[in-house]
């Protein structure tokens, strides 16, 4: 049975740049590193993203496919906050361009987008208390914040 999402994975083309925006900018630890074990050269990195969540970044990113909506796959990542305001005026003080300011979605929640050095598209979110995502977990007995 599935439990979680455990982590996703990223080809970047600059581990330092990437480590710096994800650590400094949006407040990720660097949680450990692998060697490729038949070279010992570095491999990947693994950002702790809160829970048991990880975002783990690869070396060696060479290939930029710019997003488009008509794209199959990938399309952005999504971190929930507490404080959308707070994470928002933080992007900005590290002089990083919010792609879209805050606002409220048509899903009850609050939101703003950012994206990473390699123009990964991120939505950061702060959750309503009348949002979908709450309605069900409220329904199916799996909401524990309160």
């Amino acid at each position: 049975m599935i439990k979680g999402l455990a982590h996703t994975a990223l080809n970047v083309s600059d581990m330092k740049k990437s480590i710096d925006f994800y650590c400094r900018v949006l407040g990720f630890e660097k949680a450990f590193e692998m060697a490729r074990p038949e070279t010992g050269e570095p491999w990947i990195v693994y950002l702790y993203a809160g829970g048991g969540q990880f975002i783990e970044l690869f070396y060696g990113g060479e290939n930029f496919t710019e997003y488009n909506e008509k794209n199959i796959g990938f399309s952005h990542l999504c971190f929930e906050v507490d404080d959308i305001q707070g994470i928002a005026d933080q992007i900005e003080r590290e002089s990083v361009e919010l792609d879209r300011p805050v606002k409220y979605g048509v899903d009850h929640n609050y939101q703003c987008w950012v994206r990473d050095p390699d123009r990964n598209r991120i939505e950061l979110m702060q959750v309503g208390e009348e949002s979908p995502q709450v309605v069900f977990l409220k329904k199916t007995g799996r909401w524990n914040r309160e």
